[in-house]
């Protein structure tokens, strides 16, 4: 919640009593649950949004209704929203969501709670959460799927996948098979179908480059908001490494959360990733998982920490249930103890970064 505070103006009509306590016994109420579910009045200098990384392109196709002829769109930007905090003591941080999700994952919990956008912001970190170019408030180009229909020609089209209840249920480790939950789960279940409404189709398949221009416009965002952090999740960990490619001398620290860790070249590592401090968190349930979350992926993070460390660089796996953090999951910026895990976060970034 955010506090505005506005002029004293006079006496309220004498008429107006009644209704008056009314309307103040509700804002208090309103008041404090949002303070209950949101941490409280949080002080800003500035929030607001932006878009990055676009370019103006001829679409042959921008319907497929009449009267609607070819022209200029605007195709591969990203959606910013960002919230600069009253005191800054810490760099940006930018945070990155995963497959099927869009800056949501960052924002309020499936059940209500403080999310990380609010909670990093809250510690001082000027915050900006994106959407992928592509997909959620980022926009698409639907100029292949409307072509398509309008040749009649189905091998046109691109395919926009969208995560299922129970493919999100099993792939994202909340239990093997839905609806049964792993034991000790601090995914917040009873809100699976909030969670659930959030996920959208991956419609940067619609763009030439597909993930690319996630990648391209994250650049331009270090360039625009100066020396960052980045925080990458699940799908968006590949984006992050090429990133760091392209970016190393820019990026003040990378957290990897339950997203790809290589494979890393030696050139690679010293070249690029022994220059950029590295943090990658997995959570539980990973152990006998065939998911793209399980076994292979903690195996290729583990490694990766050790290559960059072996050539000087500084990175840290943290499993957490070896930290005594226990039953997380995949989206574990939603989870139960999602606060506890944003501490471990911002401890380290405080301990090895240098923040």
């Amino acid at each position: 919640m955010l506090r505005i505070k506005r002029p004293f103006i006079g006496p309220l009509p004498s008429f107006l009593p009644s209704l008056t306590l009314s309307v103040l016994g509700l804002a208090a109420a309103v008041s404090v649950a949002a303070a209950a579910s949101l941490g409280g009045p949080m002080e800003l200098q500035d929030e607001g949004q932006f878009f990055i990384g676009g370019q103006p392109m001829p679409s042959t196709h921008p319907s497929n209704a009449a009267g609607f002829l070819p022209g200029q769109i605007m195709a591969n930007q990203m959606f910013v929203h960002y919230r600069i905090p009253a005191a800054v003591n810490k760099p940006p941080i930018i945070m990155v969501h995963g497959s099927g999700h869009t800056g949501v994952t960052y924002e309020t919990t499936p059940d209500g709670r403080e999310g990380w956008a609010t909670y990093f912001t809250r510690n001082n970190f000027p915050t900006y959460v994106v959407d992928h170019s592509g997909r959620g408030r980022s926009g698409f180009d639907p100029t292949p799927i409307n072509r398509a229909k309008a040749e009649s020609n189905a091998s046109l089209l691109p395919d926009v996948p969208l995560t299922t209840k129970e493919r999100a249920w099993v792939n994202f480790r909340f239990g093997n098979a839905y609806p049964t939950a792993f034991p000790g789960l601090q995914f917040p279940v009873e809100a699976i179908d909030q969670y659930v409404s959030q996920l959208v189709p991956n419609t940067e398949t619609t763009l030439a480059g597909g993930g690319a221009n996630t990648v391209k416009a994250l650049s331009a965002l270090v360039d625009k908001i100066g020396p960052s952090i980045v925080m990458v999740h699940s799908q968006s960990g590949n984006y992050g490494l090429d990133l760091v490619r392209q970016r190393a001398d820019k990026l003040r620290g990378l957290i990897i959360v339950e997203g790809s860790c290589g494979p890393l070249s030696a050139d690679d590592v010293s070249r690029h990733f022994k220059k950029v401090p590295i943090l990658i968190v997995l959570g539980d349930n990973t152990t006998g998982s065939k998911t793209n979350n399980g076994d292979e992926r903690r195996k290729q993070c583990t490694e990766a920490a050790n290559q960059i460390r072996a050539a000087g660089g500084k990175a840290k796996f943290m499993l957490l249930p070896e930290a005594g953090i226990k039953g997380n999951s995949h989206m574990m910026m939603m989870d139960r103890n999602n606060l506890i895990i944003a501490d471990q976060v911002i401890g380290w970034l405080t301990e090895v970064a240098g923040m």
